[in-house]
């Protein structure tokens, strides 16, 4: 799963995702993407979850692109813990998804494909997404 090797810190804030995405909002690799038209914070298994679910549809025809990266830890204490006593410790990794942001890409396969593809990965996600070509674009 993936996870940052190194952060400045080891805890950070819950945050809020404002606004619509400032960069990632254009297809730069493949000819498809699928791209979040609402806030969501997704996490490592999430990510890990769809890309699989692309991958085994494919069947490892064409090339996958991932382009979020989950770098927000995600504090929780354990069940049954009394109030204070600090903020516990990271219990998995997120990533902060704004609205017009490109969360994968696939190319080398037929836009069918990939559109079926795409509904298997959007059903592992928290979040509504919209898929695009290079043809027709997304929300900007």
């Amino acid at each position: 799963m993936l996870a940052p090797k190194k952060t400045k810190y080891r805890k950070g804030f819950k945050g809020r995702i404002h606004g619509n995405a400032k960069g990632g909002t254009s297809l730069n690799f493949g000819a498809f993407g699928l791209k979040a038209i609402a806030p969501e914070r997704v996490t490592a298994r999430q990510i890990e979850a769809a890309r699989r679910a692309i991958t085994r549809h494919i069947k490892r025809a064409g090339r996958v692109w991932i382009r979020i990266f989950p770098d927000v830890p995600v504090s929780a204490k354990p069940a049954e813990v009394r109030m204070g006593s600090g903020k516990g410790s990271t219990e998995f990794w997120a990533c902060r998804v704004h609205p017009g942001r490109i969360m994968f890409e696939l190319d080398g396969v037929s836009e069918e494909l990939a559109k079926e593809a795409f509904q298997l990965a959007a059903a592992k996600l928290p979040l509504a997404t919209k898929f695009i070509s290079r043809d027709t674009r997304g929300i900007e």
